[in-house]
């Protein structure tokens, strides 16, 4: 944002605090700008101990100061606001002192309010879990309409609920059903569509982001800017706003919750067990005492120790030990242009790799586009693209075949390959040889293989230190999977690009040994000789 009085003083003024950056003062000192930025992670999370700091910055700087008439939360992070709690603060506490720690919270929360300026949210990147209850207890959001910037409730996805006001605030601003499927599916809503439900007040690019929400904030406390509450239509009004219609609403969640889960988790019940409770008693601290009391019960359970298991253990597998690699990947590129391979080009495509997908004649890459383009177009119908995103992407592909003059020159810059051809371990063999032949030296060939041993199409090649598996599962741009396979020649250089790929690619990569049946196969087997001798 542009300063009122000339070039900005942080990069020379000593940090005061760990968790936020020095308040910065617009408008003459009218409008104070907190940024969340931890230089310790690289996302910010809600801890105990940025909680503690929090209070301090607050009393300190903010709260006695007459001057500030208003108060804007931004982050000092490039992508994002704020992706939840901390974890290990939840598993390292016991349930008295998580309760202890949500009231203390919301003690903070709730001085913040009792200052009495407007308090905005500027929100780019994801605002997830604690990040968005931060933001439901502010006046007025604004968000950019980066394709990063996502807004949610996922505690439920963790076994557990949202902790800080989430159960109690959100059906207030977005309305009941909206706050219960977010909250019980655990959903990330985009810019547009929190604009549209009113999670958000305002959307904007993100560098007019903290532009816009220092505007507001002085215009809404010069009584300039009103909020606009979402209206609510006639239908709306009679479910949410009666007490039949609040008893319809609930009876047929709970039958919902009881189909998914067959009464499994307990936390989809104890959300909304929260948000009756809230609407039974909407005044005074009551509700959020049973909002507490309740996220420390699940905290304790079976069923959150195995889902935050599980979210620690995908977590781990975006990071890797195999070092740098060699050559940035720009350009990828696909042979055959079947399902897989088209699909493998879908998602390559959609994260910004320039794409090469090639096949044997036209009529092979007509189906592989065809469903590529088809894929896309129902993301657009059902609103999960926009119509600009699809060209875009569709810009990224090149479409080659055995008859196109110029597809060696275009592999001369490929900076990996992935063949997604026939199971035939004479025809990957010969594809190696003909793609080292075409492909600069630093190319990474990564063959999409379920059962040949990658060392054996390793054989014979110029540089088999460059060869890998990477197993992608069907129909590859929903199944969420990845087996990275390197042979024992495999060099770190290609471990490390075939990772990073897959994990831009938004796989969950798990690198394995180049035994037989790899991982995935190897546990199916079992399972498929108990079924075969299970009586009919």
């Amino acid at each position: 944002m542009k300063e009122d009085d000339g070039p900005s003083l942080r990069s020379v003024v000593p940090r005061k605090y760990k968790f936020f950056q020095n308040v910065e003062y617009a408008k003459d000192g009218r409008v104070a700008i907190i940024r969340f930025d931890n230089p310790e992670k690289p996302v910010n999370t809600i801890s105990f101990d940025m909680k503690d700091e929090a209070k301090l910055l607050w009393d300190s700087e903010i709260h006695d100061n007459a001057a500030v008439e208003a108060v804007v939360f931004s982050s000092g992070k490039k992508d994002g606001f704020i992706a939840g709690a901390d974890i290990q603060d939840i598993k390292s506490g016991d349930a008295e002192e998580i309760k202890a720690v949500i009231e203390d919270g919301l003690h903070f929360f709730q001085r913040m309010k009792s200052k009495g300026v407007p308090l905005v949210s500027a929100i780019h990147g994801p605002a997830l879990g604690g990040g968005l209850e931060w933001a439901l207890w502010c006046d007025y959001r604004v968000c950019s309409d980066s394709d990063k910037t996502k807004l949610g409730l996922p505690e439920v996805k963790l076994g557990l609920l949202p902790g800080f006001g989430g159960t109690q605030n959100l059906h207030s601003i977005v309305g009941l059903q909206e706050a219960l499927g977010m909250m019980l599916q655990g959903k990330e809503v985009r810019a547009k569509k929190a604009k549209k439900i009113g999670l958000v007040d305002a959307v904007v690019a993100p560098q007019s982001l903290e532009y816009v929400a220092v505007e507001s904030a002085l215009q809404l406390a010069e009584g300039t800017l009103k909020k606009k509450l979402k209206k609510k239509s006639i239908i709306n009004r009679l479910l949410e706003d009666t007490s039949v219609g609040r008893h319809l609403i609930f009876k047929k969640t709970k039958e919902m919750v009881d189909k998914n889960k067959n009464g499994r988790y307990p936390s989809p019940y104890a959300i909304m067990n929260c948000v009756r409770y809230g609407l039974d008693h909407p005044s005074g601290n009551d509700k959020y005492k049973f909002e507490r009391e309740e996220f420390s019960k699940l905290a304790e359970t079976n069923e959150a120790a195995g889902l935050i298991g599980i979210f620690e253990g995908m977590t781990s597998l975006k990071k890797h030990n195999f070092g740098e690699k060699l050559h940035l990947v720009n350009t990828v590129a696909v042979l055959g242009a079947g399902l897989m391979g088209a699909g493998i080009a879908q998602i390559t495509a959609e994260k910004g790799y320039k794409t090469l997908l090639k096949d044997k004649d036209n009529a092979g890459i007509g189906r592989g586009e065809k469903y590529i383009h088809e894929n896309w177009d129902k993301k657009v119908k059902r609103k999960r693209m926009t119509n600009y995103k699809r060209n875009v992407n569709s810009s990224n592909i090149v479409p080659l075949t055995d008859d196109s003059a110029t597809w060696p020159n275009h592999f001369n810059k490929a900076d990996m390959i992935i063949e997604a051809v026939f199971e035939d371990i004479d025809l990957k063999r010969r594809i190696v040889k003909e793609m080292e032949e075409v492909s600069p030296d630093h190319c990474i060939f990564a063959t999409n293989t379920s059962a040949i041993p990658i060392g054996d199409i390793a054989l014979g090649a110029k540089r088999p230190q460059n060869i890998i598996g990477m197993h992608y599962f069907s129909p590859v741009p929903q199944m969420p999977l990845l087996e990275i396979i390197p042979h024992e020649g495999t060099a770190n250089y290609a471990k490390a690009a075939a990772c990073e790929v897959g994990t831009k690619q938004g796989k969950t990569c798990v690198v394995v040994k180049d035994v037989p049946g790899f991982y995935v196969n190897r546990c199916l087997g079992p399972f498929l000789v108990e079924v075969r001798r299970c009586p009919t």
